[in-house]
């Protein structure tokens, strides 16, 4: 019992968190740790600003601004699962911006029982990530920064653990019009130690992403566009729920449909499988000190929907303020019927408090 409840997780890891391969290790580098992220359904890698936690999402998107700032993400998963980081960043003078930061995914207190229902013990479940990171621009105008990050992966199931590494590589373009695009690579590497023994080569959740976010003149708001799998067309799979409406319900037999309806429904499937790329947001800038953000993620609309009840699935939104010297985030994130997420976060810039002691 207290092994099988172990395999259970480790197939957790490897296929829970996206219906996309459903075969991958260390699924949890796949989702969205700090609230603006979360908020913004994960669309936060082509956002320029003065916000450390916007390096986990993309680390080209550290810049100076950034020094000395500390943060801290917790969130509340579903099914009692939780989640976060800390992150902290220092500018290495005129050689770029570095950060560290400790990832990590909690299962949970488990009570062990052996076949015969005896007790065994307890034993936890948890995955960790530690990311280091650096970003310096690379142009003469500042407006082009390359970043890159490396992640030390250890995950620890009961008596089952497992060890690996994994790179991302981010290039981010901004301008004076607050506009930006950035190309990002995601979570290439590879275990080097192995749950148990398998002469199969595990992959990782890998993803080649591109975004687009620009500040409209005169307004306030900022329009955010990020496009998920850029290698991969195809992201749908057999859902045994679907209906087919291929088959007549009451002779059984194919449905033959004329030239139009059949160029009606390879125009409906193009579109859901382009759709299922994207997720677009939107930060609404009240001032200096308050922002709205919502976002929705088509993907996770899909995957997350039943076919009897239509509820607001992928749809995320949240705010984030400025309370003396510190910066507070929320996000409230849909993920099934009663899979709801939520997620605080804190940032503060250790400068705050060294004007404070002067």
């Amino acid at each position: 019992m207290k092994k099988a409840f172990t395999y259970i997780l480790i197939l957790v890891n490897t296929a829970v968190f996206a219906q996309l391969g459903g075969t991958k290790v260390y699924s949890f580098l796949e989702l969205p740790v700090p609230a603006r992220s979360n908020a913004l359904g994960g669309a936060t890698m082509a956002i320029w600003d003065k916000d450390v936690n916007l390096g986990y999402s993309n680390p080209a998107l550290l810049n100076p601004a950034c020094d000395k700032q500390l943060a801290f993400n917790y969130v509340n998963y579903v099914a009692d699962l939780n989640y976060g980081n800390f992150l902290y960043a220092r500018q290495l003078n005129k050689y770029g911006t570095f950060a560290a930061g400790l990832q990590y995914f909690n299962y949970g207190k488990f009570d062990g029982r052996d076949e015969y229902d005896e007790e065994t013990g307890t034993f936890r479940a948890a995955d960790y990530s530690l990311n280091l990171s650096f970003a310096k621009t690379i142009d003469k105008d500042s407006t082009l920064s390359l970043g890159v990050a490396l992640k030390t992966i250890y995950s620890h199931y009961e008596v089952y653990d497992s060890f690996g590494s994994a790179i991302d590589v981010g290039l981010t373009y901004h301008n004076k019009k607050q506009f930006t695009v950035s190309l990002l690579a995601r979570n290439y590497g590879r275990v080097w130690d192995h749950y148990y023994y398998t002469s199969e080569k595990e992959k990782l959740p890998t993803d080649v992403q591109i975004g687009f976010s620009k500040r409209i003149p005169k307004a306030p708001f900022r329009v955010i566009l990020q496009y998920d799998q850029l290698l991969k067309w195809d992201l749908t799979y057999v859902n045994p729920q679907d209906q087919s409406s291929d088959i007549d319900p009451f002779t059984n037999k194919p449905i033959v449909k004329t030239a139009k309806q059949k160029r009606n429904e390879k125009v409906k499937t193009g579109l859901d499988k382009f759709g299922r790329h994207l997720t677009i947001g939107t930060e609404v800038i009240l001032g200096k000190n308050f922002m709205l953000r919502i976002a929705y993620n088509f993907r996770k609309g899909k995957e997350m929907a039943l076919p009897d009840v239509k509820k607001a699935n992928g749809l995320s939104l949240g705010f984030g303020f400025k309370i003396s010297k510190f910066h507070l985030d929320y996000a409230f994130s849909k993920y099934a019927l009663t899979g709801n997420s939520h997620t605080i976060g804190i940032t503060t810039n250790l400068n705050y408090f060294n004007k404070a002691t002067k």
